[in-house]
């Protein structure tokens, strides 16, 4: 702790000392305008060490108020993308813990519309504070935003956006600009500018699964606003996950396939797999984040380029602005966009090591 006289202290030292302006410590120790988390994050460090309580301070952050935030988002242990969210909601709990944050999580079948309802009913009845949701199954989720509004819960909604779920914010990734990436990443890595692409889905249903579909048609459009190329568009969903190797065998067989946009982070390595021992290497692949298996695919040359949607940080920031909300009484931003990173074999190594 920095050894100073609280009773002396002036609102310059405190800016000095986190290293942000004056009107910033103004605007937290006030609870008014907005202050960026980046910001708000070195102010509160320099409260704490300093054992500075103002009124705003000792009101919130010093009660003895425990505030619960119910994460509601697939089961880690199907998909390694939601493992990242999972680490994400963890290391904000950890950096929350001591001004009585505490996150307790909720996992439904990533698989099964009907593990979701289950788990959404029991955050209903557990009343937290506020709710972060990944709603992948868009019909399901419609319903349970009713009832936390009935409730006065304050939600966040991160990975997939829903604008008619009125949440306090959405995180995440422009999804139809990520899909039109991938198309122009694909459309660059041709070299004869026809044959047929195609946009791989697995086990999906794309009526219920927005992110997925905002993907495709970002896809599509892109193809379908340029003229300068003869490609065939295709759509592909494997719905047989026990037998992927044949179905996509089958299909690569019937026609010439110059390249595959997968649609998710898991199906990508999974694709990849199959690709390499049909010594398919040759098609060209776009799919999605810097998982460890992708990441492999990647150095041995399969799977050509990937965006990164950076789920961790999604998760992180979810949590942080429903504290935010919670405890500062400060309004989350509407959405918070993240960029669309784009990795490939050169620039992969610069990535791991930041």
């Amino acid at each position: 702790m920095l050894q100073m006289n609280t009773k002396n202290i002036r609102i310059k030292d405190i800016a000095q000392l986190a290293g942000v302006s004056v009107g910033t410590v103004d605007r937290v120790l006030h609870n008014r305008g907005r202050v960026s988390e980046e910001a708000l994050k070195k102010v509160l460090s320099v409260l704490e060490q300093i054992d500075y309580k103002p009124n705003l301070i000792a009101r919130t952050l010093g009660s003895n108020k425990t505030y619960k935030i119910a994460a509601l988002i697939p089961n880690p242990d199907q998909d390694p993308y939601w493992a990242s969210s999972k680490s994400g909601i963890s290391l904000a709990e950890a950096e929350w813990l001591r001004y009585g944050v505490k996150v307790e999580p909720y996992f439904f079948n990533l698989y099964d519309k009907s593990s979701f309802k289950q788990i959404a009913e029991s955050v209903s009845e557990a009343q937290p504070d506020g709710i972060l949701i990944a709603p992948i199954f868009y019909h399901e989720a419609l319903p349970f935003f009713e009832v936390y509004k009935t409730n006065e819960i304050p939600y966040v909604l991160f990975n997939t956006n829903i604008p008619e779920a009125e949440a306090i914010s959405f995180i995440g990734q422009n999804l139809y600009q990520s899909g039109r990436v991938g198309a122009e990443l694909m459309y660059f890595a041709q070299e004869n500018k026809s044959g047929v692409l195609t946009v791989l889905h697995i086990n999906e249903d794309l009526g219920n699964s927005v992110h997925l579909a905002e993907k495709e048609r970002g896809f599509r459009e892109y193809f379908d606003k340029r003229t300068d190329h003869q490609f065939e568009i295709n759509t592909l969903n494997l719905n047989d996950a026990s037998n992927l190797e044949r179905q996509l065998e089958e299909y690569l067989s019937q026609k010439e396939i110059k390249g595959i946009f997968v649609t998710t982070s898991k199906g990508t390595y999974v694709i990849a797999s199959i690709l390499e021992k049909l010594n398919q290497t040759n098609v060209k692949l776009v799919g999605y984040d810097m998982l460890q298996e992708n990441i492999r695919f990647m150095k041995k040359g399969v799977v050509d380029f990937l965006i990164n949607q950076n789920p961790k940080r999604q998760a992180f920031l979810g949590i942080s602005h429903l504290v935010g909300h919670l405890i500062l009484k400060k309004d989350a931003p509407q959405q918070e966009l993240l960029p669309l990173e784009i990795i490939s074999k050169e620039n992969l190594d610069s990535y791991l090591n930041s």
